[in-house]
């Protein structure tokens, strides 16, 4: 993250992020259960455009995740609506979470542990820690990556609908809270930091 995007962020007001992350899920899952898939897949595609600009007006600037997320989503919900098919909806996340593994592990491989480059600045580590928390989001990546398999393909279509939204979220929270004390206790406290 550069300086300025540091700063727009910093003036970015409280509610922004946590709207533009989460209403998209909320009116997917609420169309879902009142219509029908499609209709849930249209309203998600225009529901994160919408969100995307909001924070456009709001910030003056998109954050890279959610513009790539909502070009994901437009892709793949496109040929949900295009073939009438919710296959392509239901594989979306599962591509999705390898893409971040590979990412999150290629980074780690090339030197530059991407997590380190988001939020390394705000919660700076000791340099051996943030190798083995890329692995480990990696891993948790791929976990969920199969965990979709699995339940769109075992599953009904309103249970998969909810693990997406509720499920995957929650499980997600989780993990990344059972990562806190791991990052707590290899955290660089401020005197080491100005060693360095």
């Amino acid at each position: 993250m550069s300086g300025k995007d540091m700063e727009n962020a910093a003036r970015e007001p409280a509610w922004l992020k946590p709207a533009t992350d989460y209403v998209p899920l909320v009116v997917f899952l609420v169309v879902y259960f009142t219509t029908d898939i499609l209709t849930a897949t249209a309203a998600i595609i225009v529901a994160s455009l919408a969100a995307l600009a909001v924070s456009y007006l709001v910030a003056r600037r998109v954050p890279m995740l959610p513009l790539l997320a909502a070009g994901l989503l437009a892709i793949f919900g496109g040929l949900t609506l295009f073939f009438e098919d919710d296959f392509f909806i239901k594989i979306k996340p599962t591509i999705v979470q390898i893409l971040f593994a590979v990412a999150i592990y290629g980074s780690l491989k090339m030197g530059k542990p991407v997590l380190k480059l988001l939020i390394g600045s705000a919660f700076p580590m000791r340099e051996p820690a943030w190798a083995t928390l890329s692995l480990r989001y990696a891993l948790f990546f791929l976990v969920m990556a199969a965990l979709n398999e699995v339940v769109w393909r075992t599953q009904s279509t309103d249970f998969w609908v909810t693990f997406d939204t509720v499920g995957q979220m929650g499980i997600s929270f989780a993990f990344i809270l059972s990562q806190v004390p791991f990052m707590m206790a290899n955290r660089i406290d401020e005197a080491e930091q100005n060693a360095d």
